[in-house]
């Protein structure tokens, strides 16, 4: 009898240290979920007190920026966790850059802005204009069809950068995309503006509707080739968001890397003809060298007079991360490569 009780008595305490342990970790559980909710709401305070970027999903809602900074921006940024934001400018010790130059590079793999400097001011983008015009061939149905150039395509002002086609000559669209990019051949734009867009009136419509669709709300275009108008316009972010954009398809890449095309059509009598076009980009070229340990992986150039000299590139660093650089309103060429190697030389730092 006295065996029986001492087991129901030892049962019993086995029980209650039990029911004590699990008391125990039940409350230490719960000490640490109220530890990590504290935790979290600490950082989210802390990073909405400091202003930094909240992560949010893709929104066509455009943020109007309303610091003190940039109270006078006339531009809106559209906001996406996939892509840099920042502020109109930042600072980025020992680098500046010439005169009255606008610009910034963008990590893409950090998704951070390492340097701006005006990069939602308003500025005109000359022929960057045609990364949005490529972008348009990209998406459209018409990359495999050939084209007739008819006498809209060649209504240009004197001057203009072209390939030299005529009327009747006839191309691929691939070809025509080829020289809008590496020569940037404003008959190529106009060719390709009139077969995607049926007109050039509503290809311009479909750039704008495009530009509101990556976010680019500070830009405005009335032209496929980028020749000026007052009302044709841009800002340095705009610029990063339609190079990040075009960087999307594989024949961009392709293509926005040749130094020398051998470009091919058949003119009017059916002849065919062969012209060599050389990149507008000095980097392929190899009139321009980058920093050390930097490949420029190709971008867009772009000159006017009220533009001034500009050029947004891809590249990449010693470790394999990717940049978007942009420099725009140099005063020459040279200049423009300055500038641009000095935000290029802070990829590897």
């Amino acid at each position: 009898m006295k065996l029986t009780v001492k087991r129901q008595e030892k049962k019993k305490r086995k029980k209650e240290k039990s029911r004590s342990r699990f008391r125990t970790m039940l409350i230490l559980w719960l000490l640490f979920a109220a530890a990590l909710t504290a935790l979290i709401l600490v950082i989210l305070l802390s990073r909405r007190a400091n202003h930094l970027p909240m992560p949010n999903p893709w929104t066509n809602e455009v943020m109007a920026y309303t610091s003190a900074e940039q109270s006078t921006m006339q531009s809106n940024v559209a906001f996406s966790n996939n892509l840099c934001i920042g502020a109109n400018n930042i600072a980025n010790e020992g680098l500046e850059l010439n005169g009255n130059e606008k610009g910034g590079l963008f990590s893409i793999d950090d998704r951070k802005v390492v340097f701006a400097k005006d990069m939602f001011e308003k500025i005109y983008p000359a022929s960057i204009t045609k990364l949005m015009t490529a972008i348009l061939a990209m998406k459209s149905d018409k990359l495999n069809e050939r084209v007739t150039i008819q006498w809209q395509d060649l209504e240009l002002e004197s001057g203009s950068q072209v390939v030299g086609l005529r009327i009747g000559d006839t191309v691929t669209m691939q070809s025509l995309l080829r020289g809008l990019l590496i020569h940037s051949g404003n008959d190529c734009a106009q060719a390709i503006a009139r077969i995607v867009g049926g007109t050039q009136e509503k290809f311009v419509e479909m750039m704008n509707e495009e530009l509101k669709a990556i976010g680019a709300t500070g830009s405005h275009f009335t032209n496929p080739t980028g020749l000026h108008d007052e009302n044709h316009y841009t800002t340095v972010y705009d610029i990063y968001l339609m190079l990040n954009e075009a960087m999307k398809y594989d024949e961009f890449l392709s293509i926005a890397q040749i130094g020398v095309y051998d470009f091919q059509y058949n003119d009017a009598e059916g002849n065919e003809v062969h012209v060599t076009l050389d990149s507008t980009d000095k980097y392929l070229t190899g009139e321009a060298e980058p920093p050390k340990d930097v490949t420029v992986l190709g971008g867009k150039t772009g000159t006017t007079t009220a533009a001034g000299n500009c050029l947004a590139v891809l590249a990449q660093n010693a470790y394999g991360q990717f940049y978007i650089s942009v420099v725009v309103g140099a005063l020459s060429k040279d200049v423009l490569y300055e500038d641009m190697n000095k935000l290029l030389a802070q990829m590897n730092t």
